[in-house]
């Protein structure tokens, strides 16, 4: 049952991530991605909202749980769980680990587009 609450959430939130990106994207005239921006943001904003009062507030079984905060939102944009992450470690006091979880997640994930595109290009 968790696998399909799972993939259910999943679905849900990559739809939605999919419309709102899209129709904030028509808005705007310039180059710059603020579609997926918005999606990060709003994503990051819900997960706030969600972690808060499905762990701290209510006591919603592990498979909705998941479902919510995994799926949904995980599928909606997993920034949302970087911003989550991140935040929680300065929460522990941990502003080292936090610091190198942005620096590493964002220079990580820039380095392994570049090397992916680079890896692509030598195929074709």
């Amino acid at each position: 049952m968790q696998a399909i609450l799972l993939m259910a959430g999943g679905a849900i939130g990559t739809y939605l991530r999919f419309q709102i990106a899209g129709r904030v994207q028509g808005y705007s005239e310039g180059a710059f991605p603020v579609g997926t921006l918005a999606v990060n943001v709003i994503g990051a904003f819900l997960a706030g909202i969600v972690a808060t009062l499905v762990l701290e507030r209510t006591s919603l079984p592990a498979e909705l749980r998941t479902a919510l905060l995994v799926g949904l939102l995980g599928g909606f944009t997993t920034f949302s769980a970087f911003s989550l992450e991140t935040l929680d470690l300065t929460g522990q006091g941990a502003w080292g680990l936090a610091a190198l979880n942005v620096l590493a997640s964002v220079g990580a994930a820039l380095a392994a587009v570049w090397a992916g595109q680079s890896v692509a290009r030598l195929w074709g």
